[in-house]
């Protein structure tokens, strides 16, 4: 089968995103969640507390609390193997970012804390520079997001809290799609005449959180949280259209498309025995949010919309510490991550797949008031073999060497 070049590849790049979970959200904001494979949210007992799990900053030691972590994040080279011809074949570019996150949790005045976290809640990027046929359709796909999330905690009894807060989200986006140096003899050309495209835009959204903590004794403690969904729209984004015959006389134009940030709903019970602490966690990921994407042009005979189909995703984390010695805690993790995206619409913007995660990390207590540490995570991706010819796609092959690395550096300070 003839596989087709089209105006509309640009709008499959809005499911850009990260190797590090499923979709494009990225769950490990902080070095314990670094460091036990996101699985801290009944067990947050620094000022992360107030993203992870807002209400058990009730249950926190009444006093100013701060952190910050560093995050380098490493994404492998993707393979993709064409069924077809040697020259379908293509390999992504290897990818680098720092992530910085900052968190302050408040004393408690009258049985109410306050929080703030900053935090890169989704993005990332992918690349296809090097080989002709994935570039076509993703040359360049980014998209950096910036969430900021004031909470608040009430603390009704010594057992059980309540929490809340919004959420601020600025994006922005840069997409590009580069089919000039395919064969029109083997492939398509654009039937509408355009070669190459690139999309710019930004935007900022609102959105809440909430959380409840039941905590019965000194062992247990259970937790429920929820971050709403919170759609993306890039209304007044800029595009500019190469055409086939003469690339370097670009058109300009408005254009707008969106996607959805999708809400997530998460259980966690930790359990403390002796110098033991283990963490499980079910996060539930509403990507079916995630039905379609429009992207409408100034020029309305460009407008398109496409089907995406994406599927919610259940991530399943455990997560331990151990105290070694009243000033060294050991912390590790392990999870398994389903991905949201269907054989039928993957594509090179995102050829996701499910994963399984592995970290671990130390906390050294350098004072009562400061604590620093480092924490490290392999995300391994399932190879992928599809085809999705028949159903629109491009993708007739195989993704191999998918994979993540993070190394997060962090401290915490109380007084």
């Amino acid at each position: 089968m003839r596989k087709s070049i089209s105006v509309v590849a640009l709008v499959s790049l809005f499911a850009a995103g990260s190797a590090m979970a499923s979709g494009y959200r990225i769950p490990e904001q902080s070095l314990d969640s670094t460091a036990k494979s996101g699985a801290n949210i009944a067990s947050a007992s620094s000022a992360d507390t107030t993203y992870f799990n807002p209400a058990g900053m009730a249950f926190m030691e009444d006093a100013w609390h701060f952190e910050g972590t560093a995050t380098y994040l490493h994404l492998t080279a993707v393979e993709y193997d064409d069924d077809g011809p040697a020259m379908f074949d293509g390999k992504s570019d290897k990818e680098n970012f720092f992530l910085p996150t900052f968190f302050i949790v408040s004393p408690d005045y009258n049985n109410f804390r306050f929080g703030f976290s900053s935090t890169p809640s989704y993005g990332l990027s992918k690349r296809w520079t090097d080989d002709m046929y994935p570039r076509a359709f993703a040359e360049k796909a980014a998209l950096k997001v910036f969430e900021f999330n004031p909470t608040v905690s009430y603390k009704f009894s010594d057992m059980f809290s309540v929490a809340g807060g919004v959420r601020a989200i600025y994006a922005k986006s840069t997409f590009m799609t580069n089919p000039v140096e395919l064969s029109t003899t083997t492939h398509s050309p654009d039937p509408r005449g355009y070669a190459s495209m690139k999309l710019t835009g930004d935007t900022t959204e609102w959105g809440y959180n909430l959380a409840m903590d039941l905590k019965p004794n000194d062992s247990w403690n259970f937790a429920l949280t929820y971050r709403s969904n919170i759609d993306l729209d890039f209304d007044d984004g800029d595009v500019t259209l190469y055409p086939m015959a003469n690339p370097a006389a670009a058109i300009n134009m408005d254009g707008s498309t969106g996607l959805p940030a999708p809400a997530v709903l998460a259980f966690s019970t930790a359990y403390t025995y002796q110098d033991w602490t283990f963490d499980l966690t079910l996060d539930r990921t509403f990507w079916s949010k995630y039905d379609d994407l429009t992207l409408e042009f100034q020029n309305p005979a460009l407008n398109t919309t496409i089907d995406k189909d994406w599927d919610d995703s259940t991530c399943i984390r455990l997560g331990v510490e151990y105290r070694l010695d009243p000033k060294v805690t050991l912390m590790g993790g392990i999870a398994y991550d389903e991905t949201p995206v269907p054989g039928d619409t993957i594509g090179f913007e995102l050829p996701d797949s499910d994963a399984w995660l592995f970290s671990g990390g130390v906390r050294y207590k350098h004072s009562e008031q400061l604590e620093y540490g480092v924490a490290v995570l392999y995300d391994y991706k399932e190879s992928r073999d599809e085809n999705n010819l028949a159903d629109g796609g491009h993708v007739n092959g195989e993704f191999t060497n998918a994979s993540a690395f993070l190394l997060s550096f962090g401290m915490s300070y109380k007084f």
